[in-house]
């Protein structure tokens, strides 16, 4: 696993020279946060309740802000693979003595720390301001281990997404989708505690509910027994996944081999 680290580490520091990436991105989140903050207050002042389904306006913002986190630190996996399928080069990598998929694991990680933390200081700097404090730090080591395991989720679907260029030429479709199925069931705009039960149920029951609800849901009510149902279910999610993704990558090998690739 060493040349994976190292191409981890290589990865980080090319994300430090690039300042103006994550100016860019803590930016959006600064935005976002503030014109949630501006939604959620008027929408707990309608309703005259200072919960709604078991969250204050404060527990609601610190949860989006983990979200907005976890989905705007992503790497830019999909079209990076789909790119390198389309124009050839996938080819030239597969020669390479790694793993393609752990190397673009290894890249796409170290792309996304520096980021993650630059979109959490941010994000979090204006949510503090606005309704106070974070939860508790005791619960802070839970969250970024079920954060963690959320992003191995997300890569292997994006990088399903990715290889399917092998089949379809272009796969941005695909890739929308996967962002609006994220907003409505992985909960990112709205927590799933605010849905109806059928539709609660439904969301629950996918790997996108994981991928968003489930690490911010923790980070704002952090318990053991929460962290534990969490990690069960995304370790499941996690290795039909990577179980699903091998078998594709193996099917896109094999046909780039045929095809004279």
């Amino acid at each position: 696993m060493s040349k994976y680290w190292a191409v981890f580490k290589t990865q980080l520091l090319n994300s430090v020279a690039y300042t103006g990436d994550l100016a860019s991105g803590s930016l959006m989140i600064i935005t976002f946060m503030w014109i949630f903050a501006q939604l959620w207050r008027v929408a707990y002042g309608a309703s005259g309740a200072t919960q709604i389904a078991g969250l204050t306006l404060r527990d609601t913002l610190w949860y989006l802000m983990l979200a907005e986190v976890i989905v705007l630190s992503r790497p830019r996996l999909i079209r990076t693979i789909a790119q390198s399928v389309r124009d050839g080069s996938v080819a030239y990598l597969l020669n390479k003595p790694y793993n393609y998929l752990l190397y673009q694991c290894s890249v796409g990680l170290g792309d996304s720390v520096l980021r993650m933390g630059a979109n959490a200081l941010a994000g979090g700097a204006v949510v503090w301001l606005l309704v106070g404090p974070p939860p508790p730090v005791m619960g802070w080591p839970l969250a970024l281990v079920a954060v963690l395991l959320a992003w191995l989720i997300d890569f292997c679907i994006a990088a399903m997404i990715g290889l399917a260029a092998f089949v379809v030429e272009e796969v941005r479709a695909f890739e929308w989708i996967y962002h609006k199925v994220l907003f409505i069931l992985g909960g990112l705009l709205i927590p799933l505690d605010f849905y109806p039960p059928w539709l609660q149920a439904v969301a629950q029951s996918t790997p996108f509910a994981y991928t968003v609800y489930g690490p911010a849901r923790l980070f704002v009510e952090p318990s053991l027994a929460r962290f534990g149902a969490l990690v069960v279910g995304q370790l499941f999610w996690l290795a039909a996944l990577a179980l699903l993704l091998a078998f594709f990558y193996r099917r896109g090998v094999a046909e780039l081999a045929v095809n004279g690739g």
